[in-house]
């Protein structure tokens, strides 16, 4: 089980008053729990992992997933993510630093792209690797010949891309794929 997660805007909210805390909402609120919780819910052994890489979590949860299964791991891997946002301070902040998109409309990966852009949503895909998956008779939607994940570096700014880091993370993604 491999998850991505970022903020944690649900436990804030749920920690919001001290009195009605209890044991199990310090045990299964944190980013940290989500997937042991699913792990144990559904008695599953194996990698179990929550990663937080900002923007790019959900992207480095299927990398380590495909990584694991390439390993001999598991011989299966969800990989998933989730966001949700409930409170409005880094919405405010990115605003106020011009980060986010004018037109409130995600360009990733296009010449036009002007910001960052928020959302709420949650997925989740199970991964095998082919040869079993086939063996199986599994739908294959897919197939991921290749990933890598890696630090751009020093950028303009903290929190702008380089240039450089993301073609050396392509080159990877493709010397993996073959």
């Amino acid at each position: 089980m491999f998850v991505g997660l970022w903020l944690n805007d649900y436990e804030g909210r749920l920690f919001a008053d001290a009195a009605k805390t209890d044991f199990y909402m310090t045990t299964g609120s944190g980013r940290y729990s989500a997937s042991g919780r699913l792990s144990y819910q559904f008695g599953w052994q194996g990698p179990s992992l929550t990663v937080d890489t900002a923007c790019s979590s959900s992207l480095v949860a299927v990398h380590l997933a495909v990584q694991s299964l390439r390993s001999g791991e598991c011989s299966l891997a969800i990989a998933a993510g989730a966001n949700v946002i409930l409170q409005p301070h880094i919405t405010i902040a990115y605003s106020q630093s011009r980060m986010m998109a004018l037109d409130g409309r995600c360009k990733f990966g296009d010449a036009a792209a002007d910001g960052y852009v928020r959302s709420d949503g949650a997925a989740s895909i199970v991964l095998k690797r082919l040869s079993d998956a086939v063996r199986d008779g599994d739908p294959v939607r897919a197939v991921i010949l290749g990933s890598a994940v890696n630090n751009d570096g020093r950028g303009t700014t903290l929190t702008t891309p380089s240039q450089s880091g993301q073609e050396q993370m392509l080159r990877l993604a493709y010397i993996d794929a073959g």
